[in-house]
């Protein structure tokens, strides 16, 4: 998960099964089903709440790392953002009356982006933890946990409780890279796992796709995205483990938002919008009910 949380083949094949902008047909909206009609309603009430820079311009400014399909990633355009995240939290928004302005970043820089007031909000697959909660208002939206892929067939025989000596792809700053994999790395002695870091989870797929790390982890979603979509070139591997809340990011001193956020949500459970925007990705496995402040 996200504490929060790319040699050998056609730049074509790289791009697809890494699941980057690079035009693969396999990326864009067209190729997942539409969500249930649903109709949201702008609550008055909680557009008061707006914080004044938010109200004034009437858009909110995300920063999300749009690497990460299928929660945030680019469409065939190279340029629009779209993904579970950006179809829930664009109804979230609606609720407030006000419209969103998505802007790919770097995941590292983004909850440094929203304290400084470069982003209003984060929007991307943020794990929700003590360390984050004391920089910033997180808002409980879904549940994910962590999930484990190697090359179909599984060459290596990777097994996720002992990849001792293996390669190990992950994306940087995520909860994998910095609390996973120090666990794992602590019981193997002097046979270390080779961890290869990337900044982007499209990097980290593509690494093993193309035989350069034997194995990745990332949350559950984007390992089971990334399986489908690789054309039999991937596979899980192991169970799901760690589930944990993704957390809209948030300001500190904005927590009277940051609780019209969740009522947003209780609302739009209540008209079945939140539910039909992760069953349109296959999601909805993810839904939670109990969504909170800093939970």
């Amino acid at each position: 998960m996200k504490v929060r949380v790319k040699a050998g083949l056609a730049l074509v094949s790289v791009c697809a099964l890494a699941l980057s902008a690079c035009g693969s047909n396999s990326l864009g909206g067209s190729g997942n089903s539409a969500a249930p009609s649903t109709k949201v309603s702008v609550n008055a009430d909680l557009a008061a709440k707006l914080p004044a820079k938010i109200k004034s311009a009437g858009e909110i400014v995300v920063g999300t790392d749009a690497t990460y399909a299928p929660n945030e990633f680019l469409d065939t355009d190279g340029k629009t953002v779209i993904g579970m995240d950006v179809d829930l939290f664009d109804a979230v928004a609606a609720k407030f009356g006000v419209k969103v302005e998505w802007q790919p970043s770097k995941f590292d820089p983004i909850i440094v982006g929203v304290e400084g007031g470069k982003f209003d909000m984060g929007v991307s697959s943020f794990t929700i933890n003590d360390k984050r909660k004391q920089q910033v208002n997180m808002v409980s939206y879904f549940s994910a946990g962590t999930e484990w892929a190697t090359q179909a067939g599984n060459p290596k025989k990777v097994d996720p409780n002992n990849a001792c000596g293996l390669k190990v792809a992950v994306q940087s700053k995520t909860v994998q890279e910095e609390e996973d994999l120090p666990v794992r790395q602590a019981k193997c002695g002097k046979n270390k796992i080779n961890i290869l870091p990337f900044s982007g989870q499209d990097q980290a797929t593509s690494a093993v796709v193309s035989g350069r790390a034997d194995a990745m982890l990332a949350d559950s979603p984007v390992v089971s995205y990334a399986v489908k979509q690789s054309g039999g070139k991937l596979e899980a591997v192991g169970e799901i483990y760690d589930a944990a809340p993704y957390g809209y990011v948030i300001k500190k001193d904005q927590t009277e938002f940051a609780n019209a956020i969740v009522e947003a949500l209780k609302e739009l459970d209540a008209e079945g919008s939140y539910k039909a925007a992760l069953s349109k990705w296959g999601l909805e496995n993810g839904a939670i009910s109990d969504f909170a402040v800093n939970p």
